[in-house]
């Protein structure tokens, strides 16, 4: 017997998801959620969906599906909206998959205190939540995942983690498709009011593409951050003149590894978002594996696990054979399928609320720390996941 499964936000991301979710083998039936009717018509006049989609499972809000009996919800909103609405949708008695950042805000101590109520929220509700985090499906990190298993890195000593995209690649874009929706509004007029002209924060504040390869590659966390940013210099129509545009955190990490973490939105170079990992015995740049020997090229294919025959079979249906893992180095597919497959098997997710607070935590304790100007601090941690 399959799951249901509510998609919330279908708006460019989401729509680059909801296919994958509706195609999913195991699961038997979907609704459609967004504040916007036409992408909600959009999907339901889909051939793909007729299978899947009731008439009445169509929904405006998210408090209109949470009173359904619908099993799970794909939480892909706005940045801002992430762990209230996760938050809530546990509390409703559902399971969740949420897209990144967990949340990202002006004030850190509000970024805080949502990972602590989120952990709160699944540990009392015992439901599935899982963080889709991009970087841990890439096939870099797969292959990485499978090497630390093995113990080829030996002790891990140092691990580098970064995302560079300059404002002009694309950000301006984002940010105005999100800031012209209804919920943009809303959120512009709530910034406004609660922090006028200082309503920005630094990158590190969305740092899950960088922190998360080191953390969940090495199965550790951050304890320790040092960080300093750049003033804004060159986008200060985009940044205002004392917010940071580059921020950079160097970390002690529960293993005893250091490591950088580089998030960049001023940079005369092409996006890129990337981990490198050094260890004793193996180390891990770009596409290479290196022992005290050599270096071993790999390929995308080498280094991609495979996704279940059935699961790869109707996922090319969708969306072809050339593009089924989707985006984010074909990254969609794997979290579709992780979440599906672990509400199913009423298991906890491979990346969880517990993955989720100490990639997020890491970000906000490296602002505060570039905030004082270098000050060391500690990283707050909540433990690790059940089993």
């Amino acid at each position: 017997m399959g799951i249901s499964v509510g998609l919330v936000g279908l708006g460019s991301f989401g729509s680059a998801f909801a296919e994958l979710f509706n195609a999913h083998p195991l699961v038997d039936r979907v609704a459609l959620c967004d504040r916007v009717p036409e992408r909600v018509a959009e999907f339901a006049r889909r051939e793909s969906f007729r299978k899947k989609l009731r008439p009445a499972d169509t929904f405006a809000t998210l408090d209109e599906l949470l009173k359904t009996d619908i099993d799970a919800v794909v939480i892909i909103t706005q940045h801002w909206l992430h762990a209230k609405q996760a938050v809530q949708a546990l509390q409703a008695g559902k399971h969740v998959y949420s897209a990144v950042p967990l949340m990202c805000v002006p004030d850190g101590d509000e970024i805080l205190e949502w990972c602590d109520k989120l952990i709160g929220a699944v540990q009392r509700t015992g439901l599935r939540y899982m963080y889709g985090e991009t970087t841990c499906y890439r096939p870099q990190t797969m292959f990485c995942r499978r090497k630390a298993r093995e113990g080829a890195f030996g002790h891990f000593v140092y691990a580098e983690g970064e995302y560079f995209h300059d404002v002009d690649h694309g950000l301006r874009q984002v940010r105005d498709n999100r800031m012209g929706t209804v919920a943009g509004r809303e959120y512009a007029a709530e910034l406004a009011a609660r922090y006028g002209s200082r309503a920005a924060a630094g990158p590190m504040h969305y740092p899950t593409h960088s922190t998360a390869g080191p953390i969940w590659v090495t199965n550790a966390h951050m304890t320790k951050v040092c960080a300093w940013g750049q003033p804004a210099r060159v986008h200060l129509d985009f940044y205002g003149k004392a917010d940071f545009a580059n921020e950079t955190g160097f970390f002690l990490m529960s293993n005893g590894a250091t490591c950088r973490i580089a998030e960049w939105r001023e940079i005369g170079f092409p996006g890129r978002e990337i981990f490198r990992l050094y260890g004793t015995h193996g180390t891990f740049e770009h596409d290479t594996w290196y022992d005290k020997k050599a270096g071993t090229k790999l390929s995308v294919e080498e280094m991609r696990e495979p996704l279940p025959d059935d699961v790869l079979t109707s996922f090319a249906a969708v969306s072809g054979e050339s593009k089924l893992y989707g985006g984010h180095g074909g990254s969609h597919a794997w979290l579709a399928h992780e979440f599906v497959d672990a509400v199913a098997h009423d298991r906890t997710p491979a990346v969880s609320a517990w993955d989720a607070v100490r990639f997020t935590a890491a970000g906000v304790m490296a602002h505060k720390s570039a905030l004082k100007g270098g000050e060391l601090l500690d990283v707050p941690d909540w433990g690790d996941a059940p089993g």
